[in-house]
């Protein structure tokens, strides 16, 4: 008869492995995903572009405020085909969410967006610079 070692630090932590494995966010799911950004600036305007491909514009969701971008949507599953059928599952469905904060102070109101071949460029007018005032105090000699 074999012995076994006995370890009583590492039995309270096989059921959460358990837990986080059977988490669809932290697999990499298919419960919803982040899109990634790309943010740039050029001499007038903020850039931000994201790919979403396969995604139809029409249901994106783009909003700017107090200089936080926000970008939602949903990718739809056009085909129905049985889970079990997979034998790898790796395209990103569901809804996704977005949000940054913005470098500068920006005219969220004037913004655009343009999507084409799958690359969303949302252009956000940067607002007037605001040039600080010197206040000069005056004091009153006795």
């Amino acid at each position: 008869m074999a012995l076994i070692k006995w370890t009583p630090f590492l039995e309270p932590f096989e059921g959460m492995e358990k837990i986080l494995s059977d988490w669809p966010a932290l697999r990499g799911g298919q419960s919803g995903f982040t899109p990634a950004i790309d943010v740039y600036e050029d001499k007038d305007n903020v850039i931000v572009e994201t790919q979403l491909a396969g995604i139809d514009p029409e249901k994106v969701n783009v909003s700017i405020e107090n200089d936080v971008l926000s970008i939602k949507g949903e990718s739809e599953k056009k085909s129905e085909v049985e889970d079990e059928n997979y034998y790898r599952k790796e395209i990103r469905r569901g809804s996704f969410y977005r949000s940054v904060a913005l470098p500068t102070h920006v005219l969220g109101d004037e913004a655009s967006a343009d999507a084409v071949d799958g690359v969303l460029k949302i252009t956000i007018p940067k607002s007037a610079e605001v040039k600080p005032k010197r206040i000069e105090i005056k004091t009153a000699k006795k």
